[in-house]
């Protein structure tokens, strides 16, 4: 493995060499990412990617990130629709959506949760009626993330209320920009509004958007969880990235100004990865706090936690040892990482923490950190929700009592 890593960064080294320019506007940067099939490596080669493990992807990432380039474009159509897709979608259907997920000209959202189906997603009521060539969508999602600036959405809805309701779900490709859809943004207390509801009233999209077959909904969304779950326990490499798609519209404007401005912590909370631990080790030194041995002991116990949770990664990868869990148990760490890192800036950063993260006067990241530090245990799958599954599909603990699986959805009581 370490050769092919080593031959990853020597690869991407020589590429960059020969296609990195500040001055390239940011579409034209991402269509040579694309091009090069280096937007998202990890995919397979008929899904315009290379095959490569999440290792050696990594192992690209922190080239560009090392050259302090652009890196690709970002978000859930990177991280969950293309690689859903290219499992699950037909060639034809790769081929219409995965080329604009890699060159950033398409961002899209996950209308997954719904107010009374969070936790129990397979109780989710939208539904999906097939109308000739085409299916009219009915319900409401929330905690949809990019949901402001999405174009496409990755949707399952309710095409069978008669059958078990794991059985019943259906999964498409819902176009957002439609008078069928209203996408409402949900300010958080970080000052963002990163989460949104969308309300769907007679929403369209056409046969050929269904991924799968009809009622194969549920296998498919588990696809997209499980990519979730691994990609959040992964962590950040620190390339600096902008949005995608059509509303953030970013791709006329001077590629190595954004690459600039992603660097400097300012659109948010940092990936929990060596990056930013390597930051931390920087500030506290440039403060003085790299010799209080509470901060060093602090220090030393969050790069354990990087540490295992990336040898938990390769274990997954490899197939060794693997117990189903691994994803779940990354997602779990990744909840405690942010913790972590809150609890460890603000250990360096001392009294300043109590500042607003634009009022900084050592790191803004700290503090957008520390605001956000609450979410990674809610969103993709709440840390109860991670030890139930390990608890019931890893050490084979009984479930909740609960109506037969048999149970046809119109007939179970609401809300269970």
């Amino acid at each position: 493995m370490s050769n092919d890593i080593s031959d990853v960064t020597t690869e991407v080294d020589a590429w960059l060499d020969e296609n990195w320019d500040p001055d390239l506007t940011v579409g034209e940067w991402w269509q040579r990412l694309a091009d090069a099939r280096l937007s998202h490596p990890m995919l397979p080669e008929k899904a315009y990617g290379r095959g490569w493990n999440r290792p050696q992807a990594q192992a690209a990432m922190r080239a560009m990130a090392a050259r302090g380039v652009l890196g690709p474009p970002p978000g859930l159509g990177m991280m969950l629709a293309a690689p859903t897709i290219a499992a699950h979608g037909t060639q034809e259907q790769i081929d219409r959506f995965i080329p604009e997920i890699l060159n950033g000209q398409k961002a899209w959202c996950q209308l997954f949760s719904e107010p009374q189906a969070g936790s129990d997603l397979a109780g989710l009521q939208t539904k999906a009626e097939q109308d000739g060539d085409e299916w009219i969508v009915n319900g409401q999602k929330v905690w949809t993330s990019g949901g402001s600036i999405a174009d496409m959405g990755m949707l399952i809805a309710r095409t069978d209320p008669h059958v078990p309701k794991h059985q019943g779900i259906s999964y498409f490709a819902l176009p957002i920009h439609q008078d069928g859809v209203d996408v409402r943004p949900l300010r958080e207390m970080t000052g963002r509004a990163f989460f949104s509801e969308v309300f769907m009233t007679d929403a369209r999209c056409d046969n050929e958007s269904l991924l799968g077959e009809r009622g194969n909904g549920w296998r498919i969304a588990n696809t997209t969880l499980m990519e979730e779950r691994s990609s959040i326990g992964a962590g950040s490499s620190g390339v600096a990235s902008t949005n995608a798609g059509s509303v953030a519209n970013q791709f006329d404007k001077r590629a190595g100004d954004l690459a600039d401005r992603g660097k400097s912590g300012e659109g948010g909370a940092p990936g929990v990865g060596m990056g930013f631990y390597r930051r931390y080790q920087e500030l506290a030194t440039k403060l003085g706090r790299n010799t209080d041995p509470n901060v060093r002991q602090q220090l030393v116990k969050l790069y354990t936690r990087l540490q295992v949770n990336r040898y938990n990664l390769l274990r997954a990868k490899s197939g060794q040892g693997r117990t189903g869990g691994e994803g779940n148990i990354a997602k779990l760490y990744d909840s405690a990482l942010h913790h972590d890192f809150r609890e460890v800036g603000l250990s360096i950063i001392g009294a300043d923490g109590m500042l607003a993260p634009a009022a900084s006067t050592t790191d803004m990241a700290v503090g957008a950190i520390t605001l956000f530090s609450p979410a990674p245990s809610i969103y993709g799958g709440t840390n109860e929700v991670q030890k139930n599954i390990i608890g019931e599909r890893v050490l084979g603990l009984p479930k909740e009592p609960g109506p037969g699986k048999e149970t046809p959805f119109d007939e179970l009581p609401r809300n269970v």
